[in-house]
């Protein structure tokens, strides 16, 4: 039986979020074990229990409250339509949802498929999208299955699917006609947790993570005299570290900058004249205390 004071994570059980959303708990400092088809297991160190299920299911679950927090795609939080809070947005898990049909069929516009059969897993959403746009009389066929091949049995004129790099549309013949929305994976809760505090604490961990994926650190020896450009080519978070080198022309600095525009950074500081530059990956961060 689960505990009634533990806090409760619902978690994808298959599927493209699974590992990265394992991958996200167990850097925030969950230790749990993933074994065979075992749909609950528990975190020792923190007494929480994570629950394997359908990603689909997780928006319903956290909303009636069967458990505390859920990561699933936003998509799926806006297909069900539930109630719930959305606590972080996660960075992995990336896609959209588009309207696509046969590079053969002759459509060029959503607006086409006025009293057509189009196919799709998010039927609410792919019904929402067309009324949001006036098209009239569009059938919408819910498909669990491959939607995309639906459409070369002619069973439906087109499709509302999931589109992560669009190699399956370009396998079987199929072209976007529009995008419908962007999703990722989310960590979403119910506004009553059991844990209350638990749940904080695992908020300000997987920030730390999220951080530590987003940033990492430079440290550098820069002449004294070029200081001003280094800081401005290396703001930082708050500001740079900088202490004075036994050699008074030089000066250390130790500064976060975002990973995207690290080699950047690098190259201009090379530049001016920097040297000693390295990298160092983080593992974790805590840029700021919001707890108040």
């Amino acid at each position: 039986m689960l505990g009634e004071d533990e806090l409760r994570i619902a978690i994808p059980s298959k599927g493209r979020l699974r590992e990265d959303a394992i991958s996200i708990l167990q850097e925030a400092g969950m230790r749990f074990r993933v074994s065979g088809r075992r749909l609950a297991t528990a975190c020792a160190a923190t007494g929480a229990r994570i629950i394997f299920t359908n990603t689909a299911d997780v928006p319903g679950l956290v909303a009636e409250g069967v458990v505390d927090l859920g990561i699933t795609g936003s998509d799926q939080v806006d297909e069900k339509g539930v109630d719930v809070v959305e606590h972080r947005r996660l960075g992995f898990g990336r896609c959209r949802l588009s309207v696509a049909v046969h590079k053969d069929a002759g459509f060029a516009r959503p607006d086409e498929l006025a009293g057509k059969v189009v196919g799709a897993k998010f039927v609410n959403l792919a019904r929402r999208y067309f009324e949001e746009r006036g098209v009239a009389d569009v059938h919408v066929l819910e498909i669990q299955g491959a939607v995309e091949v639906m459409v070369l049995l002619g069973l439906v004129d087109a499709i509302v699917e999931i589109v992560e790099t669009g190699s399956s549309l370009v396998e079987n013949d199929l072209v976007e006609l529009d995008e419908v929305l962007q999703a990722e994976a989310v960590l979403i809760g119910h506004e009553t947790p059991r844990d209350e505090a638990g749940r904080d604490r695992l908020l300000r961990r997987i920030d730390g993570v999220l951080a530590a994926r987003r940033y990492t650190l430079l440290e550098y020896n820069c002449p004294a005299s070029r200081i001003d450009e280094a800081c401005e080519i290396t703001p930082g978070f708050s500001a740079p570290t900088i202490q004075p080198l036994h050699d008074s022309d030089w000066c250390a600095v130790k500064v976060l900058v975002e990973r995207a525009a690290a080699q950047d950074a690098v190259d201009r500081l090379e530049a001016i004249g920097c040297v000693a530059i390295l990298e160092t990956g983080l593992r974790h961060a805590r840029l700021v205390d919001d707890r108040s």
